[in-house]
């Protein structure tokens, strides 16, 4: 029946009533207007190791990823996104803090440092805006049964690994809110899928943040003999782990198709946003083969380029422009605040975080604002790394060494030993391969680089961690 006037006015006049007294009582997060009429589901997609050419939509010619190809195609793609270190803890800390890795709370690698209870996560800032906050994968910020763990950093639920010398096994136990998991045998990544599957259909009705940090293509390297994507590459005339590595891409891919079958089946998709990207650079840049890195220099815990770049993938239907490439320069630090403005929290982040939201670049507004520099260091080789516009500089407070017996690290080295304490300056715009350095010409830049490098790193506080997992609990 249609409603008189006087009948939509009564309820328009019941409708202030009550936004004014539910104004007096809740807090202010709650009753601020979203800057969206509905929250966007999130969903976050974080694989582990990936190297930055390793999509087709990033130049592979030899990996398989028609969905994420699609879903690129169908929204913005990234050209200068970086990970938060270069290698997975610390980056993980880095997007779960807002804070680079000169500030972080976790720096260094050794899988079971934790996250404090002080500590405020993407998870914990979701959460004030109503968001059920799910994360299955790699946690790698405390071990299970901590105040790290992810349970306790604001998730409602966690699935998968704990301590990250765990996650380097496919075939093994998991843990569920810290409790374990047997899985009697089964290819530790498809309960992870079907994991992230379970939680979008039970949260349907309600915003939800749906982390994935999944652990593939990261070695060892193997794969079900009966899976799917392995078929397509057991028979090429390459080295084995070239094709696992390559079937564990594919794999994923499959799996981001059918994630985003389902958003169709749900009628979630036009109110869900999607991040693909990487922790790091590539493990092994498998030179020959799928050139993982490209011109790149360097790969996983190299400050160079092909250690920190990722791909970057995000999409929106309705909201974000399909087609689009940006190459705005940003980070892992960026991803907390970005969220927040998405859920319409802005307000909830620490107020000194170094990340800046990217909702602008997003939304193909013209208002963003930019680093005036972004910095990196890595506690394992005693590198520094900062970008200031098209200049990338390192500087090494050691001279490192590498294991030649351990084969990931061959020849990803080879010519990179250099004086301790040295910048190295490199114009990015012209020499992605940072082959040329150029700080004896610029030395007001290298100057001006080293001030902020000194000022960018505090002293961490306590790294001390659960020690190497040993599967006992």
């Amino acid at each position: 029946m249609r409603k008189t006037t006087n009948q939509v006015n009564r309820r328009v006049i019941l409708q202030s009533v009550i936004t004014g007294v539910l104004a007096l009582f809740l807090p202010l997060h709650v009753v601020c207007a979203a800057p969206f009429p509905t929250k966007p589901n999130i969903i976050f997609l974080m694989v582990d190791d990936m190297g930055y050419h390793d999509l087709g939509c990033y130049g592979s010619k030899t990996i398989l990823t028609p969905n994420i190809d699609k879903m690129c195609a169908e929204g913005m793609k990234f050209t200068d996104v970086y990970g938060g270190c270069t290698v997975c803890g610390p980056s993980r800390s880095v997007l779960m803090t807002g804070y680079h890795k000169g500030h972080t709370p976790v720096r260094d690698n050794r899988g079971g440092i934790p996250l404090f209870p002080e500590d405020i996560t993407i998870a914990e800032v979701l959460k004030k805006a109503g968001y059920a906050t799910g994360g299955f994968g790699k946690w790698g910020l405390g071990n299970q049964g901590t105040k790290g763990a992810a349970e306790r950093q604001g998730f409602d639920t966690f699935f998968g690994y704990y301590n990250q010398w765990h996650a380097h096994t496919y075939y093994t136990h998991l843990f569920r809110n810290s409790e374990r998991v047997e899985l009697n045998g089964r290819y530790t990544h498809y309960p992870i899928y079907e994991e992230s599957i379970k939680f979008i259909k039970a949260n349907k009705d309600r915003p939800f943040f749906c982390y994935l940090p999944w652990t593939v293509p990261h070695a060892p390297y193997v794969i079900p003999e009966d899976e799917p994507a392995w078929q397509l590459y057991k028979d090429k005339p390459w080295d084995h782990d070239s094709k696992v590595a390559a079937a564990m891409n594919t794999m994923v891919d499959r799996q981001v198709g059918e994630i985003g079958a389902l958003l169709k089946e749900l009628e979630l998709d036009d109110n869900t946003i999607l991040f693909i990207t990487s922790d790091n650079g590539a493990s092994r840049r498998f030179e020959g083969t799928h050139n993982s890195c490209g011109e790149m220099r360097g790969g996983k815990r190299s400050m160079n380029e092909g250690g920190i770049r990722v791909p970057m993938i995000v999409r929106w239907p309705g909201k974000i422009k399909a087609g689009a490439v940006s190459n705005l320069p940003w980070y892992f630090p960026d991803v907390m605040p970005t969220l927040a403005e998405l859920a319409g929290v802005s307000e909830e982040p620490p107020k000194d975080i170094d990340g800046i939201s990217v909702v602008p670049t997003l939304l193909s507004k013209s208002t963003q604002e930019k680093h005036a520099y972004m910095y990196w260091d890595d506690s394992w080789y005693h590198n520094e790394g900062l970008r200031m516009g098209k200049w990338k500089a390192i500087r090494s407070n050691n001279k490192f060494k590498v294991d030649p017996n351990v084969e990931a690290h061959r020849g990803m080295w080879k010519g990179m030993e250099h004086e301790s304490g040295k910048i190295r300056l490199y114009d990015l715009s012209k020499d992605l391969g940072e082959k040329k350095n150029l700080a004896d010409k610029h030395p007001e830049v290298v100057a001006k680089i080293a001030e902020l490098m000194d000022k960018a790193w505090v002293k961490p506080r306590s790294q001390k961690d659960g020690g190497v997992y040993k599967g006992l609990n």
